[in-house]
């Protein structure tokens, strides 16, 4: 048991000395900085869905939906509010945890396909939305005009935008402090009852669980993650656009979760990692990209049930 522990302090280690150093071992193998960046943003986004698929059982397929909500909040902040990076992130957040909050109280009681469907047609009626209020939005041309900025702390102020370096560890501190929040939650005694919805339901009625109640709660969580990195999105980019709202970008996160792993804290992040850097490496050779990314899919379902991740620590068991 001792033994195990250790092990899993020394992959913790691990990952974070990677996280840290990424700007520097990347370049050497053909990578960038700002490919780092994003794999942090789509990988918080994807652990965030993982948040309520993986520990709670729940098939969400409507969520990047809060994903473009956070974007546009965060943008919309900068561009009509104020200048204020932390303002933006938090705007963002909320807007995509609130309307989270709202919709899953008419959804919570649904389950299976019915429950993802549902998730779909609320999803789509925000793209379309965010589609047609064009003299907002910015239509399918999507939000310009705005861009991150520097942190002014009083005393001195964190630019940002000095380069792809700084900009990285600031969003590296933003996912540090999500995953914190994120698994600090999942240790408690409400996220181990979250695993225990998704291990039996029905079960966990009979021990007095309020198991609609919680299925809310870790949805509205859930949506407030997926809010925060929409926000993260729009600051990397300058830029956001209905298609972040799309299902097709639900079925990303999905596919991110499942193949690095969707019942470890990690696998996603994993999962995030090779979807990206696939996408940017295959869709500067072949305009047909998605269909090498969907055929590794389809063999980690078959082969790796477990995601990328559980078939790396099986190996090494």
């Amino acid at each position: 048991m001792k033994a195990e522990h250790t092990r899993k302090l020394i992959v913790l280690a691990a990952i974070w000395v990677a996280l840290l150093l990424a700007p520097y071992w990347m370049a050497p193998l053909g990578g960038y900085t700002a490919l780092a960046t994003r794999v942090l943003v789509l990988g918080l986004a994807a652990m965030s869905l993982n948040f309520l698929l993986g520990f709670t059982g729940v098939l969400s397929f409507g969520h990047a939906a809060y994903f473009g909500l956070g974007a546009y909040g965060a943008g919309l902040t900068l561009k009509f509010l104020a200048l204020s990076t932390p303002l933006a992130l938090v705007a963002g957040m909320l807007l995509g945890g609130l309307c989270g909050a709202i919709l899953g109280l008419l959804i919570v009681r649904r389950r299976g396909v019915y429950f993802a469907m549902v998730t779909i047609a609320f999803g789509q009626v925000f793209y379309y939305i965010a589609f047609q209020w064009s003299s907002l939005t910015g239509g399918d041309d999507g939000l310009r005009g705005f861009s991150r900025q520097p942190i002014d702390f009083g005393a001195f102020k964190l630019d940002i935008l000095s380069s792809a370096n700084s900009f990285y560890y600031f969003v590296l501190f933003c996912f540090a402090l999500a995953v914190g929040v994120m698994g600090f939650i999942l240790r408690s005694p409400f996220g181990r009852t979250m695993i225990a919805i998704r291990e039996n339901e029905r079960r966990s009625r009979f021990l007095g669980i309020p198991v609609e109640r919680h299925i809310w709660i870790a949805f509205t969580l859930s949506c407030f993650f997926m809010g925060f990195a929409g926000a993260l999105y729009a600051l990397v980019n300058n830029f956001a656009d209905p298609r972040g709202l799309h299902y097709s970008q639900s079925g990303d996160f999905v596919m991110m979760a499942v193949m690095g792993g969707m019942r470890s804290f990690w696998g996603p992040l994993l999962g995030a990692t090779v979807f990206v850097v696939l996408q940017d490496y295959l869709s500067s050779v072949t305009v047909n990209w998605m269909s090498f990314v969907g055929l590794l899919f389809v063999l980690v379902v078959l082969f790796f049930p477990r995601g990328l991740l559980g078939f790396f620590q099986r190996s090494k068991a």
